[in-house]
């Protein structure tokens, strides 16, 4: 799990390359076509010198609403060209996890606006670099355009291979996908203001000749408080580059509001931030080419006020749909993020996400034969793909069942703590069906027998080892050599190993290694804590006027509370050291009054917005948590949210904010968008596998203990659970 603190660390020690799938849909590289964040790009720069000027907004370019040529925005370019001086500006391109099969590209393409009374010879140079730092030479955008009117949108596209170094030669790339920016510079000396918008800023291959597409089907559109969930029948993303979204409210006159990626989903949430109105919408499809189809028939929607039940069962239902209609559909198990790799399914994310089934079925979003059917789909992917010694690989390939090895050549075999995660959700599941019904009892009985498969004693590497081993395989053996040390996330990884009948480990095992106090272990927990606070696994100090029973440092990010304990009840987990829902309380306590503290002055942090865990974030994936050298400013909805069974009214402030305040940007398809950095007015533009499950589920364990019940009631869990306790 990238996202995750110890596998971060993990990840210092693999070698290799990640695994590009020839087989996956191929993304565009696109610079720039919408940003979720109003005010400025995130992914651009400027700069000036003398009397030379260009607009920016902390250094980053302007975001516009108007004009636009995709809705809902594109980027202001205003600069001035003094003879004494010079400006320039950049965007860089975002990568996105699981994007990694892009289109090789031959085109610069991008549309431009010219608001200002300029000439050809007054607009700017244009440049590429190359992810060795090289830049071509400037070329003049006016030699680039079929033809030149002020206050339209220009089509400007430039061939790649038009790009020089300054000395003339050719740049050289294997791949297009190795242009990580694009320069715009002064290019004359008029001592005058321009005024220019850009849009769709992208590489573009060899496109086909037009497609006759017929106009879409807008199948649903449903409102909520603050916004309305729109859904179309499914479009051939073959053919069709994005479905345009028109508003209108009154019925007659229809703005576009908005487009949605065809790739990325059949669904767009149109945050209007206004509750009790009535709006109607139409959808169109755009082509490659952007040529657009007919408008569908209309559909009208209202948004009305909701009560804090109503909120839950919002964020409820939009969480779980990133398992159920955005699932890997060979396997019916959860990819690793969307927008990201189609084909790719993790694990982990897999085992939440059968929680996060469960509790749609409870809640009505889908009846109980269609969970059997999901369920047995997802039994029967197991049985047949790859296992090792019984545990799954991190990552599957959803089509043939086989590992894949995302994060290199040594993490090609099994993964024990994402096979403890998939094992608590299926024995969560296993427990919802019934024992009575033939089919249901059938499928249990399959899934015990997955279950009962997983050798947790060979995951001991040796035989008197003191810890299980996060992976092993069966080409690279225990190469990658990681001992499971608490306190993280990893007690469901030894809890469950105590538990098994069939391979199961010493119970002694719980505090020889998860909870060691060797030398190893102190030494482990001071590398990624940087303290000695917590290095023997209890803790004992107070933080921010909370004592915290066990932890290292101040107790670390909020998914070492949600992981282990979406089916593990907290309130009945205990050791010599603590009672894990207190202490679990007490790590989120912590968080909450870090971030109302804030000493590092991070934009919004407060009561209302706070929750620090493993996410994305402006410069990557990373476990953030409440200490200065590990925050960054990002929050992450899943934070706050999935710690509500820990502080109700704390989360609940939470996540009236998030979507009430922020969900122009944060609110879309699958619910609240991974992360945000509202002091670099950063959104992620994903959801993650790993951290849409938890609010669902930890939603309902706070509302009715569901699935802390079902897995509780496992007799393995319950033998599991005596075992510990019965340990001196």
């Amino acid at each position: 799990m990238q996202t995750r603190k110890i596998l971060i660390l993990f990840l210092g020690i693999i070698t290799g390359t990640i695994n590009a799938f020839t087989k996956e849909p191929a993304y565009y590289q696109v610079f720039f076509d919408n940003s979720l964040m109003k005010g400025s790009w995130f992914y651009s720069e400027t700069s000036y010198e003398g009397e030379s000027f260009v607009l920016n907004v902390h250094g980053k370019l302007p975001v516009v609403e108007h004009p636009v040529f995709t809705p809902g925005n594109c980027l202001e370019l205003k600069y001035k060209s003094a003879p004494v001086g010079k400006w320039h500006a950049r965007l860089n391109y975002a990568k996105v996890r699981g994007q990694d099969n892009i289109k090789n590209s031959g085109t610069l393409s991008m549309r431009v606006f010219v608001e200002s009374n300029t000439t050809e010879n007054e607009l700017p140079g244009i440049a590429i670099a190359l992810k060795d730092g090289e830049t071509s030479k400037y070329l003049p955008v006016a030699d680039y355009l079929d033809h030149y009117n002020r206050a339209e949108w220009l089509p400007l596209q430039i061939p790649l291979t038009a790009f020089e170094k300054n000395d003339g030669q050719p740049l050289q790339w294997n791949h297009s996908k190795e242009i990580v920016s694009v320069h715009f510079m002064q290019a004359s000396a008029d001592d005058k203001e321009h005024v220019l918008f850009l849009d769709q800023v992208e590489l573009l291959p060899e496109i086909s000749t037009r497609i006759n597409l017929s106009a879409p089907v807008l199948k649903s559109a449903r409102g909520f408080e603050r916004h309305v969930d729109l859904k179309w029948e499914p479009v051939n993303t073959d053919e069709v580059r994005y479905v345009k979204i028109y508003r209108s409210e009154d019925g007659e006159n229809y703005e576009p509001v908005g487009v949605q990626s065809a790739m990325a989903s059949n669904r767009y949430a149109d945050f209007t931030g206004v509750p009790d109105k009535t709006y109607y919408y139409k959808i169109s499809l755009l082509d490659a080419r952007y040529n657009e189809t007919e408008l569908s028939v209309a559909l009208e929607a209202k948004t009305h006020s909701m009560s804090d039940s109503e909120l839950l069962d919002m964020v409820q239902e939009a969480a779980f749909r990133y398992y159920w209609e955005g699932a890997e559909p060979n396997s019916g198990l959860a990819r690793e993020n969307i927008p990201g790799r189609k084909d790719m399914i993790a694990i982990g994310a897999s085992g939440f996400g059968l929680m996060a089934l469960v509790v749609g079925t409870e809640r009505g979003f889908i009846t109980r034969q269609q969970l059997i059917e999901r369920l047995d789909k997802i039994t029967t992917f197991i049985e047949n793909g790859d296992r090792f010694h019984g545990a799954l690989p991190h990552f599957m390939d959803g089509p043939t069942g086989k590992v894949e090895p995302f994060f290199g050549n040594y993490d090609d075999g099994g993964d024990l703590v994402e096979t403890s995660f998939f094992m608590q959700g299926l024995l969560a599941a296993r427990q919802y069906l019934s024992t009575k019904d033939p089919k249901e009892r059938a499928l249990r009985e399959r899934m015990s027998a997955i279950w009962e498969a997983v050798e947790w004693d060979w995951y001991k590497q040796h035989e008197v080892s003191p810890y299980l081993y996060w992976h092993w395989s069966p080409n690279h053996a225990w190469h990658i050599n990681h001992p499971l040390i608490g306190w993280n996330e990893t007690m469901i990884t030894y809890f469950l190993g105590i538990a098994s009948s069939s391979h199961g480990i010493d119970p002694d095992m719980y505090y020889s290694g998860w909870a060691s106090q060797d030398t190893i272990a102190r030494n482990y927990r001071v590398n990624w804590g940087k303290t000695i606070e917590g290095s023997a696994y209890s803790n004992g100090n107070t933080y921010y006027g909370v004592n915290l029973d066990v932890g290292v440092s101040n107790g670390g990010p909020l998914f070492f509370t949600h992981y282990s304990f979406m089916g593990l009840d907290p309130h009945k987990m205990e050791d010599q050291y603590t009672n894990y829902f207190k202490n679990n309380q007490s790590i989120a306590k912590i968080n909450f009054r870090y971030c109302c503290q804030n000493p590092g002055n991070y934009y919004g942090y407060g009561q209302q917005c706070w929750g620090l865990t493993a996410s994305d974030g402006p410069w990557g994936y990373k476990a953030r948590e409440p200490v200065l050298r590990m925050d960054d400013g990002t929050i992450a909805p899943t934070g706050a949210i999935a710690s509500v069974p820990y502080l109700p009214e704390e989360a609940m402030k939470a996540l009236k904010f998030f979507y009430r305040d922020c969900g122009e940007f944060l609110w879309g398809e699958y619910g609240f968008r991974d992360a945000f950095n509202l002091t670099e007015n950063w959104c992620a533009n994903i959801y993650m596998g790993l951290n849409q499950a938890p609010m669902t589920v930890m939603i309902e364990n706070y509302r009715t203990g569901l699935i802390w019940e079902l897995f509780m009631s496992a007799p393995e869990v319950r033998k599991g659970l005596e075992n510990i306790k019965g340990v001196k």
